[in-house]
């Protein structure tokens, strides 16, 4: 798989002419020439709105940005009326917030993972937080959960699949299963786990699913909410606009069925058809987790050797990136030298300050991995670390 990594590497323009060595994948990831020309080709060949008049032009952008619906609801195993496109993960969050959350329930439970987005569209909208205890590892605590969803009914639970900080995977499925037994609703944020797991949403059983294009190779500015028909069906729009409507007179407006009413405006139609057309390319590759473990591994291993280095977690249900620090130097100044390096990778608190607070450090060092990192990616990350390290101490 590794070897597979170095041909890969191929396909993405990015990468050519390049010394740089990119591991902050998880931040968003490189497009391939596929995703580039598939979008290239929609502003060349059949660049018209959709969803509007009957010319030929218009009927194939329609068609083109519906098929790429379809393809991407089949590549979660959902109908593809049950798939909304928004500007990503974090307006997918809002949406819910706004249409659906606020006038339903009285408490969101989240973990200590969470990424911003999963915790400010709560507070703006004044919802009763409570949080999940963890252990040492990050895990999140079961019996905590199940305490929390006896103690407040009917609550939204909202978790991220893949900790975007320190690569902790959920047991998303236990965690579905657990908080329905307690007629409580669960969204889950996969904006980490698209581009690493096979992801079924009717097997999961879940009720939101929400994730992004760019952190699947795909383009900037376009993501998916997956809700249950039942759910999207009860939801009010979120914007109003064109294509959204049924009927429209001054004194009141009807609206079509989902996903078109929560879809007002122009979209970005050659980003959705991108977003396909990356998800098919994803979908040609095999053993994606090995090759994760793989690298994982190997950089826990290598890092390990390091002296004064900080790990935050020991667990090993973890996805595509590994966060640390070393004693005694700021993670920042790191970076700037691993940048110098050429090694371009992400320091900070990666919108994640919550469960930086808690472990009491103000930000780490995170490498994340793509299907293009390769074995000499990490190692000369590593060389170049040690490198750094000594300018600074």
């Amino acid at each position: 798989m590794i070897m597979q990594a170095d041909e890969l590497k191929k396909d993405f323009p990015f990468f050519y002419n390049k010394e740089i060595i990119y591991l902050d994948s998880a931040a968003t990831s490189q497009k391939p020439q596929k995703v580039l020309d598939s979008m290239d080709d929609y502003y060349k060949n059949y660049c018209a709105n959709i969803h509007r008049g009957s010319h030929e032009v218009g009927n194939l952008a329609t068609t083109r940005y519906e098929e790429s619906r379809e393809f991407i609801a089949n590549y979660i195993g959902a109908d593809f009326r049950e798939l909304v496109f928004t500007r990503g993960t974090t307006e997918s969050i809002n949406m819910l917030a706004e249409c659906f959350v606020k006038d339903r329930f009285k408490t969101v439970i989240l973990s200590h993972l969470e990424h911003h987005s999963n915790i400010v569209p709560w507070q703006l909208h004044g919802m009763n937080i409570e949080v999940i205890d963890m252990d040492k590892d990050l895990n999140i605590d079961l019996n905590s959960l199940e305490d929390l969803l006896k103690k407040n009914p009917n609550s939204l639970v909202s978790l991220t699949h893949v900790s975007n900080s320190f690569g902790i995977i959920n047991p998303i499925k236990t965690i579905i299963e657990l908080v329905h037994k307690y007629g409580s609703k669960v969204l889950i944020d996969g904006a980490q786990a698209i581009a690493h797991f096979k992801i079924d949403v009717k097997e999961l059983n879940v009720d939101f699913y929400v994730f992004s294009a760019h952190k699947a190779y795909g383009p900037t500015g376009v993501g998916v909410l997956y809700g249950k028909f039942e759910y999207l069906c009860e939801m009010k729009p979120y914007h109003g606009g064109g294509s959204m409507i049924d009927d429209v007179s001054f004194e009141k407006s009807s609206f079509l069925k989902p996903p078109h009413k929560l879809e007002a405006g122009t979209q970005a139609i050659a980003e959705v058809i991108g977003f396909a057309e990356a998800l098919r390319y994803l979908s040609d590759i095999k053993n994606i987790d090995e090759n994760d473990s793989f690298l994982m591994e190997l950089t826990k291993k290598e890092l390990g050797k390091i002296p004064n280095i900080i790990f935050y977690t020991k667990a090993t249900n973890v996805s595509a990136n590994i966060s640390f620090n070393i004693k005694d130097i700021h993670h920042d100044d790191i970076g700037i030298l691993l940048s110098k390096q050429n090694i371009m990778l992400r320091t900070g608190h990666h919108c994640a300050m919550p469960i930086m607070k808690k472990l009491a450090i103000e930000g780490t060092v995170r490498i994340s991995f793509g299907i293009y990192t390769t074995k000499e990616d990490i190692l000369t990350c590593i060389i170049a670390l040690k490198k750094a390290i000594k300018l600074l101490l």
